[in-house]
Parts: structure tokens; sequence; C-alpha cells
């Protein structure tokens, strides 16, 4: 019975854990991406990573929560094995992070450029301005999009 007990507090504690991180990934959202990232990652950590309280028993609990009760109640001796508990997490998420860094900037560089290229020839079609081409004559120039060419556009009044 007490291991279904300590599953269901596992799952409260997820549910309840998840619904902060998503407050938190809303409180972060205006941060300029490569302050906001880490950001995230350390709360994810701090909120998901789990220390081992009964080792007879082989019974978890949040981190987090081992650390702040340890510190509040000054009860039991968890307090260090949390804090290397979320050491390791930490360094672990971290690593993780900046491998996914290093392989998200260059394909990021590789997409910039190849959108760029892709992009100037419809820029510069022609560089005239609108008064230009009208003095030339052109019955239809090239600024128009396919679908309005012909097209006759008048003022409502």
């Amino acid at each position: 019975m007490f291991e279904n007990e300590n599953l269901l507090a596992w799952a409260v504690y997820a549910i309840a854990a998840l619904g902060c991180l998503l407050v938190w990934f809303r409180l972060t959202s205006w941060m300029w991406r490569y302050l906001r990232e880490p950001l995230r990652v350390l709360v994810a950590v701090l909120l998901f990573s789990p220390t081992i309280v009964d080792p007879s028993k082989e019974l978890f609990a949040p981190a987090i929560a081992v650390s702040a009760l340890d510190i509040l109640f000054k009860v039991g001796n968890n307090l260090w094995r949390a804090v290397a508990d979320l050491a390791l997490y930490g360094m672990i998420a971290f690593v993780a992070y900046l491998v996914f860094v290093a392989v998200r900037w260059p394909l990021e560089r590789w997409w910039k450029n190849r959108r760029q290229t892709t992009l100037e020839p419809e820029e510069q079609s022609d560089p005239r301005t609108l008064r230009e081409i009208m003095d030339d004559g052109d019955a239809e120039p090239d600024y128009l999009p396919n679908d309005r060419r012909g097209m006759r556009v008048e003022p409502r009044l």
C-alpha cells in the first residue's frame, strides 16, 4: 500500500511541477534567448531532480523539497546528498544543453544564409520607384503580385 501512495504523491508532484515550469516559461518569455534558456534548464533541474530518502526502502523525493525541509526543520541528514544530486543533475543537464546549442548554432547560421540567398533576387527585381515606372509607361510593372496583374483598383467614396 505504501508504494502506491508514493507513486500517487510523485504523480501529484509531477503535475504541480509541470505547472510551475509552464509558469516559469511564461515569466521568462520576454528575456534574451541565451539568458532565458539556461534559466529554464536550471528551474527544470530544480523541480525534477529526485534524491534518495531511505536507501533501505528505495524511497525517492524531490531534491529541492528534501533540501528545503532539512534546512527549515533541521531534521535528518539528507541535505548534502540532495545538494550533491542537484549538482550532478544540473551538470548533466547543462552539458546536454551546451551540446544542443553547439549543434543548433551552425544549423541556424546555415538556415539564415540559405534564406538570405533565396530572398536577394526578389528584392533586387526592379530598383525603380513607382514614379519612375509610371513615367516610363510600363503597362505591367514588376512590383505587382501575379494574381493582381490586370486588375483595376478604384478608390471607394
